[in-house]
């Protein structure tokens, strides 16, 4: 079945890590050897080998004022410039056949009928598999010089933004802060609106996350998105915070961190073992139980977003593993239907409605 995935740090992966995402994840593991955040589990040939035809794709750069080395940049300039190396990445990768960075309705539609085509051919061969498709998305928006520069991201193709990170973002306040919106995360919201940029919602603080909601009339999701009432964690957003992303017909794509899938869970400590599949599907059935249906969850794995395999679920060995959800779905109850809208058909709805949007 084909997999849309709302979070994937590609081009920080190949820039900031230096990893080839063209060869395969095996490749690239040995040739980092036991390097800390070694043991990555995402690279083109295993998206293929998943069925993964679209993905979310972030420009990554923070500017914080707590300069942190290949994230957090001492000035939004260098912010500025490291994000548009993330998009001229994923351009060259579209020059030499690899990846389709999609930008419009008709180019969406024509892209995910490729690869139905394709999944629907008698035993399809990975190898033959169409490129994997792109939507650009800003995770921290501090690489935005101003509001007023929006414009210049959209025309570059930039689709959805998350206005913070971790930290004091310029715009807003994210994870592990208490902040709100700031003055001009209020006149970046407007300007998103206008261009028909949608807003994702994940990492924003509570603080911040009502106030965004209010004062941004656009279409919302949670790209990458776990359940506090399961986890609890200030990184988690509590039931009352998933319920409104889906009274706006949002859609929340559940990540694939471990400590954000089962509570005690230790980031250096605990084995990844501790943690399978099966809690991925505990948040993915949580947030279909508060909807009433299977219309708003969705996968969003966040893979390779700065772990490996030492915090991933223990069962999955690369992202070609995403297909496993289904019997576990299954098991649970879900029918086709229903699996096929939390592989892709959820995505799909919203992407459509942002790009017929814009």
């Amino acid at each position: 079945m084909l997999i849309i995935d709302s979070h994937l740090d590609l081009a920080w992966n190949a820039l900031q890590w230096n990893r080839d995402l063209l060869r395969s994840v095996y490749t690239i593991r040995t040739m980092e050897g036991r390097r800390p955040g070694g043991g990555g589990t995402v690279a083109i040939p295993e998206l293929r080998k998943g069925r993964v035809a679209l993905c979310v794709a972030t420009v990554l750069a923070r500017s914080t004022g707590n300069a942190q080395a290949n994230i957090d940049f001492s000035s939004p300039a260098q912010a500025h410039a490291t994000a548009r190396g993330h998009l001229e990445y994923y351009r060259a990768l579209e020059q030499v056949g690899h990846l389709r960075v999609i930008v419009r309705l008709e180019d969406l539609d024509r892209h995910f009928s490729e690869w139905q085509d394709w999944d629907s051919s008698p035993d399809p061969d990975p190898e033959s598999a169409p490129p994997l498709g792109a939507i650009i998305s800003m995770e921290s928006a501090d690489p935005i010089l101003s509001p007023d520069r929006l414009e210049e991201w959209w025309k570059a193709g930039v689709r959805l933004i998350g206005p913070a990170h971790y930290g004091p973002g310029r715009y807003a306040g994210g994870t592990a802060t208490e902040l709100g919106l700031t003055e001009i995360g209020t006149a970046l919201l407007a300007e998103m609106e206008r261009l028909g940029v949608a807003l994702d919602l994940t990492h924003l603080t509570d603080q911040a996350f009502w106030p965004a909601l209010d004062k941004y009339g656009g279409p919302v999701l949670a790209s990458h998105q776990n359940c506090r009432a399961l986890v609890p964690h200030q990184r988690q957003f509590t039931d009352e915070q998933l319920r409104a992303v889906i009274e706006r017909d949002g859609v929340i794509g559940a990540a694939f961190d471990n400590w954000m899938l089962k509570p005690g869970w230790v980031v250096g400590k605990s084995d990844p073992k501790e943690v399978s599949l099966g809690d991925v599907v505990d948040h993915i059935d949580h947030v279909c139980q508060l909807a009433g249906n299977a219309n708003h969850a969705a996968i969003g794995t966040d893979l390779d977003g700065g772990f490996g395999r030492d915090q991933s679920p223990g069962d999955l060995d690369t992202i070609a593993d995403l297909q496993m959800l289904s019997p576990l779905l299954a098991k649970r109850g879900y029918k086709d239907k229903d699996i096929a809208a939390i592989f892709h058909g959820n995505w799909l709805r919203f992407l459509r409605r942002l790009l017929k949007a814009g």
